[in-house]
């Protein structure tokens, strides 16, 4: 088994306050996720709290989007720890770290970090394709994202 740690960092121009509301409430991230436009007819469901601890987001679409779930683990001011399972088109399982820095009056830097073990058809995979390859434009895209909803 290998493991992985994908890590990416941008600043927004924007209160750490402001930042953190749009990351710790799943239903803000069809504004900025990466993944949120695979498919057009995604099915979601929210469970648990609307934001923080225990706060809980399903999906389910096309081959694109595929299957899986998030739940919200850790949250304070300048963190947030997230449970990440995919079920199609793989079983895998990762956690999800957004540390938030004030950098200056206004302004975040965040830092997003997937981390994880590679198994199964996964660990494969990985062998050929690193997950930094795999996935980090994703991240960066985003982030992007993320840097144009909070500024607005």
């Amino acid at each position: 088994m290998a493991g992985y740690e994908v890590v990416r960092t941008t600043t927004i121009e924007a209160d750490p306050a402001r930042v953190h509301d749009l990351l710790d409430d799943f239903h803000a991230w069809v504004a900025w996720s990466p993944w949120e436009d695979l498919d057009p007819d995604l099915q979601r469901t929210y469970t648990g709290p609307d934001r923080g601890v225990g706060a809980h987001y399903a999906w389910q679409g096309n081959r694109k989007a595929g299957q899986g779930s998030m739940e919200i683990t850790g949250s304070t001011p300048d963190q947030i720890d997230i449970d990440l399972r995919f079920l199609k088109p793989f079983d895998s399982a990762s956690k999800v770290t957004f540390d938030l820095v004030l950098a200056g009056e206004c302004r975040t830097e965040v830092t997003w970090r997937l981390r994880g073990e590679q198994k199964g058809l996964w660990g494969l995979v990985g062998r050929v394709f690193s997950m930094d390859r795999l996935i980090g434009k994703d991240l960066e895209k985003g982030l992007a994202r993320l840097k144009a909803v909070a500024e607005q």
